[in-house]
């Protein structure tokens, strides 16, 4: 699964991605903690008005992992750790940095929290599967690298 990016097979690992986070979010709603939610809370908040793209990506694999990490299922974890890796993360906000949807993606991320504050499953499946599935219709978008 390390070298699972390098032979092209990107998007369908954001197909997968968009089958497997909102069921993450959505177990997540209804089992993060205070501390967790405080935790994504800041990793938002600490990213400010113009993050650098490695600022970027770091924050958005960590906020990920923390939500999967939150549904309490390790496998699931591993799963969405190995098929969203740094170097596709990359891509995906390389391609966002140039068309102004950075905010876009960055309310996403917010809306996501939202939900999880709310304890809301379905809303956080539901902001879960529309940011999976921009970031995959940006991958598909950005010429290959």
């Amino acid at each position: 699964m390390v070298d699972f990016h390098r032979d092209g097979s990107a998007p369908e690992a954001f197909q997968v991605r968009s089958i497997l986070e909102p069921a993450a979010a959505e177990l997540a709603a209804t089992r993060i903690t205070e501390e967790q939610l405080a935790g994504l809370r800041s990793l938002l908040d600490g990213l400010g008005e113009a993050p650098g793209i490695d600022e970027l990506v770091a924050a958005d694999l960590e906020f990920h992992r923390r939500i999967a990490a939150a549904c309490g299922i390790p496998l699931l974890c591993s799963l969405l750790e190995a098929i969203t890796g740094p170097a596709v993360q990359a891509r995906i906000w390389r391609g966002l940095a140039g068309d102004g949807t950075v905010a876009q993606a960055l309310a996403e991320h917010r809306s996501l929290l939202e939900a999880l504050e709310l304890r809301d499953p379905v809303t956080a499946r539901a902001w879960a599967t529309v940011h999976a599935h921009a970031a995959s219709r940006m991958l598909e978008r950005q010429p290959e690298q």
